[in-house]
This record gives C-alpha cells, sequence and structure tokens, in this order.
C-alpha cells in the first residue's frame, strides 16, 4: 500500500503504452508535462528496440485520454553536434521561464562518461534549441526553477557519487547565466539503513511554486532482496530561498502496488517527472513512468498534498 493515501490512480492506467506508439518502441515512461492553452503537453522518454532513448511528444485535450502522438521522434540524439548525446536522451523536466517567455527543459544526456545534465529551449515543443551539458557526468534529475532569486537562477539535481556507499543526495546550484553554475550544496539527503528513501532520492517533477513554499515531488530508492523500489516523497522549499527545506516526508506518499507498477522491464516502480496543477479544480495530476514501461496518471487533491507536507515535521 501506499504510505498515505492521497492520491487516486487513473481507471484507465496505463495512458500510454508501446502498443499506442505510432512507431516501434520497446518502452514508453517517464514524461516531463506542461499544460498548453489548455491542452495537457507530454515530452515522453521512449527506448527504442537498440535500448536507447529519445523523446515524444503526446499531447490530450483533458490530460487522460485521446492521446495525439507525434507520427515520428520530437527530439532525437543529436550525436554529430552533441557527442554527449551519444547513448540516447532520456527523463526531460519542463518548467516555463517566464522572464525569457521560453519553455525549458532539462534532460538527461547518456554520454561515454555516464549521464550528464543537459538543457533545451523551446517555443512550441516542435524545434529546440540545445545549450548543451550544464552538469557534468554522473548526474541527472534535474529541473529549473521557473524564476530567479536574487539574481540567480536555481537547478535541482542529483549527482551520482562514485563510492555507492555514499549516498546519492539531490542538490541545488545556482547560475547567473544557466552555463556557468556554483553555489552547489546538499538539498535533501538520502536517509540510511530502513528508510524507504535509503541510499538514493532524486527529484521528481518539476517544482511547484505554493504560497507557503516551493512543492517538490521526488524519488526515494529502497534496495530488497529482489531488486529495488521507487517510491514517492515531497518535500517543502523555502519561497525565497529554495536552498532552505522546510519540510519533508518521513512516509512515502505513493508507491508500486498496481500490476503495471509491478510487472515491466524494471518491477516496482513509479517515477514521476511532470505534474500539473488545476488550481480552479483543487486538482494535482502526476505523470509516472510505471515499471519503466508505460506511463501513469494519478491525480490528488492538491490543497490536501500541500495540508499533509506541511503537517510533517520540519528536517532533523
Amino acid at each position: 500500500m501506499d504510505g498515505i493515501d492521497l492520491f487516486t490512480r487513473f481507471e484507465g492506467n496505463p495512458i500510454l503504452t508501446p502498443e499506442d506508439w505510432p512507431y516501434l518502441a520497446n518502452a514508453v515512461f517517464n514524461a516531463g508535462a506542461v499544460e498548453i492553452d489548455g491542452e495537457t503537453v507530454l515530452l515522453v522518454r521512449v527506448e527504442d528496440m537498440r535500448g536507447m532513448s529519445h523523446l515524444t511528444v503526446a499531447r490530450s485535450k483533458d490530460g487522460r485520454t485521446n492521446w495525439e502522438i507525434d507520427p515520428e521522434p520530437t527530439l532525437l540524439p543529436d550525436v554529430e553536434n552533441h557527442p554527449e548525446e551519444i547513448w540516447g536522451i532520456e527523463d526531460p523536466r519542463i518548467v516555463y521561464l517566464e522572464e525569457k517567455g521560453i519553455y525549458a527543459v532539462t534532460y538527461a544526456s547518456f554520454s561515454m562518461g555516464g549521464p550528464l545534465v543537459s538543457l533545451a529551449m523551446t517555443e512550441d515543443f516542435k524545434t529546440f534549441d540545445r545549450l548543451g551539458p550544464i552538469m557534468p557526468p554522473e548526474d541527472k534529475d534535474a529541473s529549473l526553477f521557473p524564476r530567479r532569486f536574487n539574481g540567480l537562477w536555481a537547478l535541482i539535481h542529483r549527482p551520482m557519487p562514485s563510492s555507492a556507499g555514499e549516498g546519492a543526495h539531490i542538490w541545488i546550484s545556482f547560475s547567473r547565466d544557466l552555463t556557468h553554475w556554483g553555489e552547489h550544496r546538499i538539498l535533501l539527503p538520502a536517509r540510511r539503513g530502513g528508510w524507504w528513501d535509503a541510499n538514493k532520492v532524486g527529484l521528481g517533477a518539476q517544482p511547484i511554486e505554493t504560497p507557503e513554499g516551493w512543492l517538490i515531488l521526488y524519488h526515494g530508492v529502497r534496495v530488497t532482496a529482489s531488486g529495488s523500489l521507487y517510491r514517492v516523497g515531497a518535500a517543502l522549499l523555502d519561497l525565497e530561498n529554495p536552498s532552505r527545506v522546510l519540510r519533508r516526508t518521513d512516509q512515502w506518499i505513493f508507491g508500486p502496488r498496481e500490476p503495471y507498477e509491478r510487472t515491466g522491464d524494471v518491477p516496482g516502480v513509479t517515477f514521476p517527472c511532470g505534474v500539473i496543477v488545476d488550481r480552479e479544480k483543487d486538482e494535482l495530476r502526476m505523470y509516472y513512468g510505471a515499471a519503466d514501461s508505460t506511463v501513469a496518471l494519478a491525480t490528488a487533491k492538491f490543497s490536501e498534498v500541500l495540508d499533509y507536507v506541511l503537517s510533517c515535521p520540519e528536517p532533523r
């Protein structure tokens, strides 16, 4: 069971499968999400039959059904100009930079040195301007915040230490130009021992701005005798100083339970990369990869999620 009963799975799950795709695909999962003119746009990770990934757009009027999928890959690796993309591009997160009037897409490029964080800009999700790597290997699970803080852009990301025993934590970094990054610090450490988020944590969907602070969903990994379990927790960051964590859930709030979450290429995985908040309906829609095989949807009352996180203790 989930740690706390906040989310309801869409009865039509999974909402996107390889069988829905207009071309041959092994798996479709880990989609970034944004709403444009009332339409839900998902930028879906598609794994081909070689095991390498690219990104393809799927659109829906209601964010649940009748998905229109681009007939060909929307964003393919560009190895000639971006050799860091040689083994594919993965796991996008999307934010709208109002200051620049453009959407920023952070994604993992699978380079010969391991995964790294890349950045691209788009106005229409048809053409993309790649800015290239902004964090070296091994690093992934990244998202920008949609606005600056004291003149600085902020990036949440997850470096992977060379020694697994050191733990993999969520970090935050800052930049004046979206190219040169510094002031690196741990934002959310992985816990140890028997915790559900022991040893490895990483950002889930893009940060959500609220009057109480920035709500983030994150995944925590617990290694078991039969493999790793990927569950979802939440934290709240200070509105003007996002390097300060105000609250963190002790329990996971969503985890693998249904057959499509427990059976697939990587069993036992619920991995959100995108959320959409409808404040008029008080609804949070969480799009997540299920078992690294399909895209699924879970919804919650946004106010209830925020109230629950606010009821959790301050980090120790």
